[in-house]
């Protein structure tokens, strides 16, 4: 690293979240004691209008008993399969890279899915690898001031990101600019692939499974997050030798189901681990499962097209993201691949819940596309 690098100020981690440290240190800037949250609607109209979405947080949802219930249920029923999922993309990094290397999860989402991995080594290679939790939005980058941090603590080992799932793979570009940036204003050579628990957008290299399935943590917001709230990045709250920011919800403490989604997929490492290193050495010899093919993209050119949508940002495909726009976005339609389809039983409970209609679009990669209300009448 150079001298620059080397001597640049930067800051010292907070105790942040609801994690033990021993999983995952946060490089984020604590603006729990700032008003940030505005209201759905307002926030909505802010986006459009300009306003970068992360200036401002939206109200986190307080879930219903119901919707609660469907966590816990979802959690019982997919625990195992996002367990050798997780094993599944930690045997495809372990046959890479071997075990030296540090574990970079973007926040929020990554979070929970870097724990899982960090996990795995430690139960199944005994390696214990750094892992911390940083900032990237998109449309202003990633943290850099934490990417250096993390090069300073691990001097010569290689920083592996890692997400939960991709939707239309906008993450995975805003990391390839990363790259080159950092090479270009530090002279760090960053390696911009991409580990994620699900790819349905087929957008990614590394990954546990390409079936757009619910998993779990992305039923909710902070509570099963680390109590971490969105990653904030505004002039007037972060400097120069600041990290990126957020809040730390203490005040959910009660809700929290960070630590019990963890420990409840970990549990099944050492049923799952023969399952996942056979399936992880198939799929590196396998030559369609190292490859990225966009075809996530393609769907959403069609959806485009047939619903008059200029803004592609208003388009959110796949489970996670369309929970994500029911429950903190205003939606304007849900498209499904099927209405029988067993991963979208919390969408069509939100989707009732709010008054968002539901309709069939046949052929898609994805189960299913969450469409945010263009506010200026319909085009967007």
């Amino acid at each position: 690293m150079s001298n620059h690098v080397s001597s640049k100020l930067l800051p010292a981690p907070e105790r942040l979240g609801s994690y033990s440290p021993d999983d995952v240190v946060f490089l984020l800037k604590n603006l729990s004691d700032v008003n940030l949250e505005r209201g759905t609607e307002d926030r909505e109209e802010a986006i459009q209008g300009g306003t970068h979405y992360s200036e401002m947080l939206p109200v986190e949802y307080k879930p219903t008993a119901e919707y609660l219930k469907l966590f816990h249920e979802t959690l019982e029923a997919t625990a195992r399969k996002v367990a050798r999922d997780a094993g599944i993309v930690s045997e495809r990094l372990a046959a890479r890279h071997g075990t030296d290397f540090v574990l970079a999860s973007l926040a929020r989402a990554g979070t929970p899915i870097g724990i899982l991995i960090k996990r795995y080594f430690l139960a199944v290679y005994g390696a214990e690898l750094p892992h911390y939790s940083i900032s990237i939005i998109r449309g202003k980058g990633i943290d850099e001031n934490a990417v250096l941090y993390m090069l300073r603590e691990h001097p010569g080992r290689r920083i592996q990101f890692v997400d939960g799932w991709t939707g239309k793979g906008a993450i995975r570009g805003v990391l390839a600019e990363a790259k080159e940036t950092m090479q270009s204003k530090y002279g760090i050579e960053l390696d911009d692939d991409l580990a994620v628990l699900a790819d349905p957008g087929r957008c990614s290299e590394t990954f546990g499974t390409r079936e757009d399935f619910l998993i779990p943590s992305a039923c909710l917001n902070s509570t099963v997050s680390g109590l971490m709230s969105r990653t904030v990045l505004r002039d007037d709250l972060i400097g120069p030798d600041d990290f990126h920011g957020a809040k730390y919800y203490e005040e959910w403490l009660e809700d929290d189901v960070s630590n019990l989604f963890v420990d409840a997929v970990c549990s099944y490492f050492d049923e799952i681990r023969e399952e996942a290193k056979a399936e992880a050495e198939r799929l590196e010899n396998l030559p369609e499962a190292n490859v990225s093919s966009w075809q996530g993209m393609k769907d959403i050119a069609r959806i485009q097209q047939d619903y008059g949508i200029a803004d592609v940002n208003l388009v959110k495909p796949g489970v996670g993201e369309t929970t994500r726009v029911l429950l903190r976005r205003v939606p304007w339609k849900i498209l499904v691949d099927r209405l029988d389809n067993p991963n979208l039983r919390h969408i069509l409970l939100l989707a009732e819940d709010r008054g968002v209609p539901v309709e069939v679009y046949p052929e898609l990669t994805y189960s299913c596309c969450g469409i945010i209300k263009p506010l200026n009448g319909g085009q967007s």
